[in-house]
């Protein structure tokens, strides 16, 4: 390798590390966060917060509106009411956090942490692949799809591979959501929304799914065994065969068929 080469590549890391570098620390955040009031928030906009430990704080008076937040450690902060809309959240940690009430559009947060998080009222159309929400609390979301707001294509909360093991879903509207492959073991979706819901291969093993709507969802190698089926509305399943444990569910006489 010649001299020219090796310095341009050393010139090439050391702007790439720049660049991935974060535009505050984790005291300069607390500084903004502290001086800061409904009136005056702290200006965290499109900011790169990339990596940071911003774990514990309390974000309620702050706009972090665009802000790249990949592999950030948001752990018991609470964000709760924000708009998060457009930031970036991939490999976040976000377990045990306060997101109650906030909207998240247009946002990747694939193999994000929130588990044990508190995501009631959240409003999310956002990418959740291979996420683990495992014991989080998603009762009262809305996380369906705006039929009257798709100028580009269906835009849905994508949640295929995800681990919900445990996690609260009751009254959640998950409306055409994907659910591929997804884990809802031993968790709780009374009164759930799941209208055109894509459930392939998930396992709903032991889950409460009493009152819940399956109308119009793809339930190929779908797992049941173990699950309350008391009033869940199974509209428009003409093949019972498909659906396996069905045998070994609960309450299966309670279930809606037509």
């Amino acid at each position: 390798m010649n001299k020219f080469a090796y310095y341009l590549g050393i010139i090439a890391t050391c702007a790439t590390l720049s660049v991935s570098a974060a535009d505050l620390t984790r005291v300069e955040v607390e500084q903004r966060l502290a001086s800061a009031d409904k009136s005056h928030v702290a200006d965290l906009k499109r900011k790169d917060l990339t990596e940071l430990d911003l774990s514990g704080l309390d974000f309620r008076n702050a706009n972090l509106w665009g802000s790249d937040m990949r592999r950030a450690n948001f752990s018991n902060s609470n964000l709760s009411g924000l708009v998060l809309d457009l930031t970036v959240m991939s490999k976040i940690n976000l377990s045990g956090a306060d997101l109650s009430n906030t909207s998240v559009f247009g946002v990747h947060l694939g193999s994000a942490n929130l588990t044990h998080a508190n995501l009631t009222g959240s409003r999310f159309i956002a990418t959740l692949d291979r996420s683990d929400l495992s014991h989080a609390n998603l009762s009262h979301v809305n996380w369906g799809v705006d039929m009257k707001n798709q100028s580009m294509g269906l835009m849905r909360a994508s949640m295929n591979y995800v681990n919900l093991t445990g996690a609260n879903l009751t009254d959640a509207n998950l409306d055409r959501a994907l659910l591929r492959y997804a884990n809802l073991s031993d968790s709780v979706l009374k009164n759930a929304n799941l209208f055109g819901v894509d459930l392939s291969g998930a396992d709903f093993s032991n889950a409460d799914l009493t009152d819940a709507n399956l109308t119009g969802t793809t339930l190929e190698d779908t797992n049941f065994a173990g699950a309350n089926l008391t009033r869940t509305h199974f509209a428009g399943i003409k093949d019972k065969t498909k659906l396996k444990g069905l045998s070994e569910s609960k309450h299966l006489e309670a279930a809606i068929f037509d």
